[in-house]
């Protein structure tokens, strides 16, 4: 009864912590962009007439990191577990959805779901926004698969055994014992990933999204100065990356 009330202590404090660093997260960023706002505005033309355009354009590129990055650690878990399954029936998918993805330009992936996937299913009305994240959340899924499938096999086959042999379930060995310690090892690159994410959601201004890129190539259209436009742009990233990256370090110490 002890270790059940102990162990129910320690999952709300990892709760209320996890929930607290998010909260956290979501202020600095709020912050940030006011004074992002604050700076662009302030900046010499052609940026500060269109400061708002700037901002609006790294909104839209932070959300589409969230969404897609959240969505695709969902997919990455699934398939990183399917891809370790000893069924060829729940491996082969996996197997075929990595080769796919991984295999193929994340330009096409984005042209595919905003382009192709209504005429294949009519059903089916993606704007903008929901297409990109479609498609970034299946291309970061296919990558993250493969890092929490390498994950899990760098932990000792004696620790499965051991919970195995103490009475727990095939899926509280994997939820309690290899999880938690796989975690420690797959942070690291999947901070990679979600970086990568960032930057390669450029990629939606293609599909006429409305992130940082466009915004850019709107204004440097306009007024014929790529240079400070441009520059502009890759240090709006540069802030963005590194706010990511800052938060991301923080919670991979803290899980250690």
């Amino acid at each position: 009864m002890a270790a059940e009330k102990t162990k129910t202590q320690s999952a709300v404090h990892s709760t209320a912590w996890l929930l607290a660093l998010l909260g956290g997260a979501a202020i600095a960023f709020y912050f940030l962009f006011i004074f992002l706002t604050w700076l662009l505005a302030k900046a010499p033309e052609p940026i500060g007439s269109r400061a708002d355009l700037f901002v609006e354009g790294a909104r839209t590129t932070l959300n589409l990191t969230v969404w897609s990055g959240v969505a695709g650690l969902f997919v990455g878990v699934v398939v990183g577990l399917a891809k370790i399954s000893k069924n060829k029936i729940v491996r082969a998918p996996a197997d075929l959805f990595i080769w796919l993805l991984r295999g193929t330009p994340l330009l096409v992936q984005i042209l595919f779901a905003y382009y192709a996937l209504p005429s294949l299913i009519p059903s089916i009305q993606l704007s903008e926004f929901s297409a990109a994240v479609i498609a970034l959340a299946l291309n970061v899924g296919a990558y993250n698969a493969e890092v929490i499938r390498a994950g899990i096999q760098a932990i000792p086959k004696g620790q499965t055994e051991a919970a195995l042999s103490v009475g727990l379930s095939k899926f509280q060995t994997m939820l309690f014992v290899v999880l938690p310690q796989a975690l420690r090892i797959v942070v690291p690159p999947l901070v990679n990933n979600i970086v990568a994410l960032l930057k390669d959601s450029s990629l939606a201004s293609t599909i006429g999204l409305l992130e940082l890129t466009l915004a850019g190539n709107r204004v440097s259209s306009e007024t014929f100065l790529p240079v400070p436009v441009l520059t502009t742009v890759a240090l709006v990233y540069l802030c963005l990356t590194t706010a990511v990256t800052t938060f991301t370090h923080f919670l991979e110490r803290k899980l250690k």
